[in-house]
């Protein structure tokens, strides 16, 4: 917990919607959250203009101005070298400079990683950041997994940092001592997977973690373990696929429930379940996920998010800071660090 007003630096500039999502988002964050401050960061102008078409109490909102956008077609390149002022920029500094205790983007996922990265550097010992995000399972918890798309190449030991980081921020946000860490494969089995994975397993197993061992995808939904590692191509397929997946089923049970009249009035009859599975399996309530391994707390939101989702991000963000997840972390990734083989270091992140 801060010994301050906890403040959120807001890329109001970044994502599929940019103002007209960000905005009102952090207005009705602020509202529901009267103990927090929300740094808006962009055009300034225009987010006054947007501030304006809304009730906010005075002291909630400070303005950050930045004369620059990193757009969803920057290449990395183009946002760490060229874009020196961009919001992404302005508001990952806002953090390493102390004017806010965490940052949140919907931007350009590449650029906020390696903008991220750069100013705000690396914890010791972590050589590539990891973007980890929990996914509803059918405990009626959450499978938090990692990475979900900041590394598309991976040795043993960065998934083994992956199980360290991941297992730090179950502990710190759940307050599990000991949580339960898994390595995606394609089966359970000693023998299964490729090289680099056989070896992250070994790793895993000597690491001092709660190391369950290979789990397969289902097992992400059915809550065997708590973290799943991965690397971040075979992540970001599944997170993708899983949304696109629960879009497929919520487009054919509308469907069906407009084939008949029948159908139409059996849909009006199961209208309080289907209201409790939309709920339960809206991705938006996931959306959020936490960028690991970095000297401050930054969240990535989804591009694509509405105002309720983009909220959700600004949620995950002041639940972050308020259980101490940095600094949890750090203790955390100490404490088992001594007990594991040195990783390589330096190694540049592959964003994407």
């Amino acid at each position: 917990m801060p010994d301050h007003t906890l403040t959120v630096a807001i890329d109001c500039m970044g994502g599929d919607h940019g103002l007209p999502v960000t905005v009102p988002a952090a207005v009705a964050f602020a509202q529901a959250h009267p103990d927090t401050r929300c740094l808006l960061v962009g055009d300034e102008s225009q987010i006054r203009s947007m501030l304006a078409q809304h009730v906010v109490t005075a002291g909630q909102f400070d303005v950050l101005h930045a004369s620059e956008v990193v757009t969803m077609h920057d290449s990395v390149e183009v946002a760490l070298r060229r874009k020196k002022d961009s919001s992404m920029r302005v508001a990952a500094q806002a953090v390493k400079d102390g004017r806010a205790d965490a940052a949140v983007s919907a931007g350009n996922t590449g650029a906020w990683m390696a903008i991220s990265r750069y100013v705000l550097k690396t914890l010791d010992g972590i050589d590539r950041p990891a973007i980890a995000t929990a996914l509803p399972n059918q405990k009626g918890g959450a499978t938090t997994v990692l990475d979900l798309g900041a590394n598309v190449d991976c040795s043993a030991e960065h998934l083994l940092q992956f199980g360290l980081m991941g297992a730090a921020l179950v502990s710190a946000v759940d307050r599990q001592a000991q949580p339960s860490v898994g390595l995606l494969n394609i089966g359970e089995e000693l023998i299964k997977g490729n090289e680099v994975v056989k070896q992250a397993a070994e790793l895993l197993r000597a690491s001092g973690l709660n190391f369950y061992g290979n789990v397969e995808g289902d097992d992400i939904f059915k809550g065997t373990v708590d973290v799943v590692v991965c690397d971040g191509f075979v992540g970001n397929v599944v997170l993708k696929s899983v949304e696109g997946l629960a879009r497929m089923i919520g487009t054919m049970m509308r469907e069906e429930f407009r084939r008949s009249p029948f159908t139409m009035t059996a849909g009006l009859v199961a209208t309080p379940v289907l209201r409790r599975f939309r709920d339960r399996v809206d991705n938006r309530r996931y959306n959020g996920a936490a960028l690991l391994g970095l000297r401050g707390i930054v969240i990535k939101s989804h591009g694509s998010a509405d105002i309720y989702a983009y909220g959700q991000a600004l949620q995950r963000a002041r639940e972050a800071v308020l259980n101490g997840l940095l600094q949890g972390t750090i203790q955390r990734l100490d404490a088992l660090r001594s007990r594991v083989p040195s990783p390589s270091q330096g190694d540049a992140a592959q964003a994407v």
